[in-house]
């Protein structure tokens, strides 16, 4: 694998992920992804981490999917290795534990977007644009411009992207929700990490739970979180601390339905 390019800075409650690859735009390829998913377990692991913020190195947020990376593949390693891999990662990022924020410091066009896409927040300064041209390419967005991008923020503001090529400025995707604030030039990671302050003081298993409670509401992985929220319920029974010592100490359970 390549010199690392994802770089983890925890202060505090707060981890900071950074795509480090400013001479190619942060584009991302193969090593990357693995890179990027394996930030995200590191930063779950983390107990003591409340509030995640992703953003790129240099000027750029993220080109997206680097062309050198997929453009020679053949049409079925381009479909599973290059777009359902990188859909896994994406929805890593989305199905993180606590809430995470997405410092837009630089354009945010196709795979860009879709990554941003993948946070809870979006803090974009003022020089950023936002768009899905992958059409203009001959390609569809694959890393879930059509999916995700249409469940959070509605699908007619998706399809002036998609089929009409529009490219927004960061005010005008302010008003179209695919940013919520928008900051000047060079501010984007400080108001990112006001913003993670504000988050970290709340409390973080309500955090964890109401940002699943979410995910169920917009139709987002809907069976892993349900299944989640009742796990957590279930673990902190006596009926589950019974059930696990009956096990270990080969006798019949004895159940009583405590809370």
């Amino acid at each position: 694998m390549s010199q690392s390019r994802i770089s983890i800075d925890i202060d505090g409650a707060v981890a900071t992920i950074t795509i480090s690859r400013p001479e190619k735009l942060n584009a991302l390829d193969i090593d990357m992804l693995k890179e990027l998913s394996a930030a995200c377990d590191e930063v779950e692991a983390n107990a003591a981490i409340r509030v995640a913020i992703l953003t790129g190195a240099g000027k750029a947020f993220s080109a997206g999917g680097d062309i050198k990376a997929w453009g020679g593949m053949q049409p079925n390693e381009f479909g599973h290795a290059w777009v359902r891999f990188g859909h896994r990662v994406f929805d890593r990022l989305a199905t993180l534990r606590m809430p995470l924020i997405a410092a837009v410091n630089g354009h945010a066009l196709g795979g860009g977007l879709e990554l941003a896409a993948a946070a809870d927040i979006r803090i974009a300064e003022r020089h950023v644009k936002i768009g899905l041209p992958e059409t203009s390419l001959g390609m569809v967005p694959g890393w879930s411009g059509t999916q995700r991008l249409v469940r959070r923020f509605g699908a007619q503001v998706v399809r002036r992207m998609v089929l009409g090529g529009e490219i927004f400025t960061a005010e005008e995707a302010r008003l179209h929700g695919l940013v919520d604030q928008v900051v000047e030039t060079g501010n984007a990671l400080t108001a990112a990490k006001e913003y993670a302050d504000r988050i970290a003081m709340r409390g973080p298993a309500a955090l964890e739970i109401s940002k699943l409670m979410l995910a169920v509401a917009n139709g987002e992985d809907n069976g892993a979180a349900v299944e989640t929220l009742g796990s957590i319920l279930v673990a902190k029974t006596g009926d589950l601390k019974e059930g696990v010592a009956a096990f270990s100490n080969k006798r019949p359970a004895e159940f009583k339905g405590e809370w």
